[in-house]
Order: C-alpha cells, then structure tokens, then sequence
C-alpha cells in the first residue's frame, strides 16, 4: 500500500460508474483512502487454500452504523465499531491495528472523503494505530448491499471454523460484467444465480458440470504448463467474452485452481478490451486477485499477445515480478 497505487478504470459500458477508480488523500501512515464496493468484495473473497478471512491480520471490517442498523444486516465478518458514552469511537479490543494489512470503515452512504460521518469519524481514530491507510467504503453499507445482497449477515460473532468454511466468491475483474475463479466456484448453481453469470469459459482439461449449455460454454483443454500454447485461444476466447458479456449477462473465466490459466485469459482480454500494455493489464488483474499467477510459458504468450494488439512489446517480461 505504501507510495503511489497503480488503478486502471476498466469499466466505460458498466452499469457502476467509476468502480475501480481509488481515491486518495495519501498512501502514508495515519491516512485515509476511498475504496469502492468492488474493492471491497475482491478483499472478502481472496483466498489461497482457504479464505484469507481466515488469517487473523489480513482483515479488519468496521460498522460505523448504529447499533439498530449493524443488528438488522451488516456486511459479513464485520463487527460494529464501539462508541464511549459521549459516542466517540474506539478503538477495536482485541485487534492489532499495526500489523493488519486491511482496515475498513463503512456506515449508511459515505461518498467522499470531505464528508463529516460516522465512517470518516471511526476511520480516523483507526488510523492513529494503523501501519497502512485506513480504507473508508465508498457508498457505504447502502451502495454495497444493492450490489452485493448475499454478503449480507445478521451474525454477530463468527467462529474461527465458520471463517475456514467461508466459500469465497469468484474475483471479480469488470465490475458486474467479467469474473475469474476455480472449478468448484465455476460448478456452484447458487453463484452462477448470484453474479448472474450466464456464459463462461472453461480452461481446464476436464469439462465441468455446468447447467449452461451450447453457445454459452467455451471449453479449452489446455494443461496448465509452460509448454501449453493458450496463444492459440486468446482471440477466440476475448470474442466470446465480447459477444456474451453484457449487464446482467456475466462471464466467468475459470481454471482448476483459478491462479494461472485463468488469469492468463483474464490479462489477455483486458489487453484486448483496453487495447493497453501487458504491464497496465497485469497491474489491474493482480489488483483483483493478489495470487494470480501466470506461468512462465503464459508470460511469454502474453507479450506476444501484447504485441499483436498494440502493435509493439512495451512490457519488459524480464523484471522478477512476471
């Protein structure tokens, strides 16, 4: 989090308007960031063999609302940010502020950060404790929940189990419209129903059990090594993706482990929507998704691909980072 952050604004014929765009007053310690409900949902569903929910310093979720309004409904994990008797904020029991590496604060509808609101108020009080700026939900609770209604909860307290059993959602990459996961997520009936994914692609050898049918399934039986030509597929892949994504139409890209033949997809139709560098797509995705993570091969297919869409190779492949 630390220095300038790299955004790319993906999303021109959304439906959610500037979703991917932070707003910063400063990436310094003691600072506030405006974070969209799409940020939010990609932090909640991040996960390596389990969620990262699960991880006791990965997030701290904060309800600024009343405590009427935080019993009603809450987004899930969060806990309602305590008030002393003069209604100050304070800060959380039992939480390490300094080692979190997530800190967000919502309340009703938070919209910037000039407002004067509970969130703004509690985010501040955070922020004297927190090593990473604390982030400040943009369109607070409100905004949130009409995007994302089955993330909401009336639990109070969660056991250490009921966050391992989390079953974390696919990432989403263009808001409402492009989505990257595994198989077990690609094969869920009650996903499909909530993101409302209509169409998708499946890149893994063995077809998956899916109620979609016919035109709305793309399968390509590609090994998931450095050897494996997926260059072949990218631009009937990102035609698919054209001619299926649209509002209320969702794509989803999936792969066995949802990390490299996935994401290698997802960065080849970014550079293609975008008709931006290797770089500019590889920053937005791994934004998304903190552990995608192309194989060496796909790296390469990728700066080929690069080149066919833009015209040259802007992207150095060398740096230790690809």
């Amino acid at each position: 989090m630390a220095g300038q952050c790299d955004c790319v604004t993906i999303c021109p014929h959304s439906y959610r308007q500037g979703v991917h765009s932070n707003v910063h007053r400063s990436c310094n310690m003691g600072e506030l960031v405006l974070w969209t409900a799409t940020e939010l949902y990609n932090i909640l569903n991040q996960s390596t063999k389990f969620s990262r929910l699960a991880e006791p310093n990965y997030l701290c979720l904060l309800d600024a609302r009343s405590k009427r309004e935080y019993n009603e409904s809450h987004i899930i994990t969060a806990r309602r940010a305590k008030q002393d008797e003069d209604m100050n904020f304070q800060l959380p029991e039992s939480v390490e502020l300094d080692c979190m590496m997530y800190c967000l604060v919502y309340d009703s509808r938070t919209n910037s950060l000039d407002d004067e609101g509970p969130a703004i108020n509690c985010a501040r009080v955070m922020s004297q404790l927190c090593r990473h700026p604390v982030m400040v939900l943009k369109g607070g609770y409100e905004e949130f929940s009409g995007y994302y209604h089955f993330l909401r909860s009336q639990k109070v307290f969660w056991m250490p189990q009921e966050i391992d059993e989390f079953q974390p959602y696919p990432i989403e990459v263009i808001p409402g419209l492009l989505y990257m996961g595994d198989q077990r997520q690609a094969s869920d009936h009650h996903i499909q129903k909530n993101m409302k994914i209509k169409s998708q692609i499946n890149i893994s050898l063995e077809p998956m059990n899916l109620s979609l049918m016919g035109e709305h399934v793309l399968h390509m039986a590609v090994p998931d090594s450095c050897d494996s030509d997926l260059l072949q597929f990218f631009l009937s892949a990102c035609r698919f993706i054209d001619s299926h994504m649209m509002p209320n139409c969702a794509v989803l890209v999936s792969s066995d482990l949802g990390i490299s033949r996935s994401s290698t997809v997802v960065i080849a139709y970014i550079i293609h929507y975008r008709k931006c560098t290797l770089q500019e797509a590889w920053n937005h995705v791994l934004k998304c998704k903190t552990n995608m993570r192309p194989n060496r091969g796909f790296v390469q297919q990728l700066s080929e691909w690069e080149k066919t869409i833009i015209g040259q190779q802007n992207t150095d492949i060398s740096d230790p980072k690809f």
